[in-house]
C-alpha cells in the first residue's frame, strides 16, 4: 500500500490518504471521506511510501469518473444560488451576518455555510428555514476576518496575490513586536492587510531580524561615544550603520564600533533584558 496527497478546491493545505489503486497519479480526480462527508480533491504529487505519522490515515474511496466530475461542477453552480438564497433567509431574520461561501458534499447530503459576523449569532430558526429549502444537514460555520481574505483573495501592497490564498495553509500569531524588531515605521493602516490585521509576511523576516539585533540596543537609547552622550536616532541592521544624534552633532558609524565600547555594553544587554520581558508579556 502507497499513499498520496491531495488538495480540496477551497483549501491550500494537502491531506494524506491512503491508496491501493496505482492508476491515480498526479493530477488525477479522487473521491474521499472526510470529516465534512464525501468529497472530490486532486492529487498533487506521486504516490510515496508510509509517511512519519501516527495517526491513523483514511483511505481513498475511489477514483473520480465522468459522473463524479460533473457532479462536483453541478455542485460548485448550485452553491452559488444556495449562498444567495441563505443571504436572503439570514436578512429576513435580521441577523447581521456576511454568507462568504456555501460548498456542497459530493453527494450532497450537506451543505456548509460560511459567514462573518461581528458578535456570536443564534441562528436556530436560520436553520430550520434551509433545511426546508435543501433538505439536508446544514453546516453554519463563523470564520473571523483573516479566513474571509484567506477565501475570497485579492492583490496586496507587494502587487502579488494575497499569501493566505496563494499558499499559506495554517494561520500563524502576528504581532507588533515583529514590526519593532523590523524597525518598521508603526503605522497600522500600512502594516495592516486586507483583512484588517498585521499583514502575514511580517513573520517572514523575523527570526533573522531577531538575530541581527541580539546585541544590539532600541532606537532612541542613550549611549556614551568618545566621552559624548547620544541618542540612537536611526538604525540599519542590514548595512550595519547607525545614525547618533545630540544638541551639537549628528554622526553615522558602524554597528560594530558602536558595540566595541564597555559601557554600551552594559547598557544593551539592560535593554535586551527589558525587550525579552515585553516579548514574553
Amino acid at each position: 500500500m502507497k499513499y498520496i496527497s491531495v488538495k480540496f478546491e477551497t483549501t491550500n493545505k494537502c491531506y494524506t490518504f491512503s491508496c491501493e489503486d496505482e492508476t491515480i497519479v498526479n493530477g488525477s480526480g479522487v473521491v474521499v471521506e472526510t470529516q465534512r462527508g464525501v468529497e472530490y480533491a486532486t492529487v498533487v504529487g506521486d504516490q510515496f511510501e508510509k509517511p512519519n505519522v501516527d495517526m491513523e490515515i483514511k483511505p481513498i474511496m475511489r477514483k473520480a469518473n465522468e459522473d463524479d466530475l460533473k457532479q462536483f461542477n453541478i455542485n460548485k453552480e448550485d452553491a452559488i444560488k444556495a449562498k444567495e438564497i441563505c443571504q436572503e433567509e439570514s436578512d429576513k431574520l435580521e441577523l447581521g451576518m456576511n454568507i462568504i461561501s456555501a460548498e456542497y458534499t459530493l453527494d450532497r447530503t450537506k451543505i456548509t455555510f460560511i459567514y462573518l459576523a461581528d458578535d456570536r449569532v443564534d441562528f436556530r430558526e436560520l436553520l430550520k428555514v434551509l433545511a426546508s429549502i435543501f433538505h439536508c444537514r446544514i453546516d453554519l460555520r463563523q470564520v473571523g476576518t483573516r479566513d474571509k481574505a484567506k477565501m475570497v483573495s485579492g492583490v496586496g501592497v507587494c502587487g502579488r496575490e494575497l499569501c493566505c490564498a496563494k499558499f499559506l495553509g495554517d494561520f500563524d500569531r502576528i504581532s507588533i513586536n515583529m514590526a519593532k524588531n523590523q524597525l518598521l515605521a508603526l503605522n497600522i493602516q500600512k502594516l495592516s492587510g486586507q483583512c484588517g490585521n498585521l499583514m502575514c509576511c511580517l513573520k517572514y523576516e523575523d527570526e533573522a531580524y531577531k538575530d541581527l539585533r541580539k546585541e544590539l540596543p532600541k532606537i532612541n537609547s542613550s549611549v556614551e561615544y568618545e566621552g559624548e552622550k547620544y541618542r540612537i536616532t536611526s538604525m540599519n541592521v542590514i548595512a550595519k550603520n547607525c545614525k547618533l544624534e545630540n544638541s551639537e552633532h549628528a554622526i553615522f558609524i558602524s554597528l560594530d564600533e558602536l558595540l566595541e565600547k564597555g559601557k554600551f555594553i552594559k547598557t544593551v544587554k539592560k535593554e535586551k533584558e527589558e525587550e525579552d520581558k515585553s516579548d514574553g508579556e
